[in-house]
């Protein structure tokens, strides 16, 4: 089952990398940019065919290593 994983900054925490990409965007000539956050996404294959298994997994996966769950949240979706 394929699935992926979506990290993103909580709101209120400072995003130094997100202001830096919306200097660039401006700086190319990209207008009407309001602001820019930043995120991670991870592709993931699990070898189950349970739906709430591979959600469980991967839940037990963002919050013991692919996310920060102090300053990050994140969202599973199956796909």
């Amino acid at each position: 089952m394929k699935a992926r994983v979506y990290v993103t900054l909580k709101t209120g925490i400072l995003d130094p990398q997100g202001k830096a990409i919306e200097g660039a965007l401006a700086s190319l000539g990209v207008e009407g940019v309001a602001s820019v956050r930043q995120g991670k996404v991870f592709d993931i294959e699990i070898a189950s065919n349970d739906t709430a298994e591979t959600e469980k997994i991967l839940a037990t996966a963002a919050d013991k290593l692919l996310a920060n769950t102090v300053i990050e949240n994140y969202r599973v979706e199956i796909i």
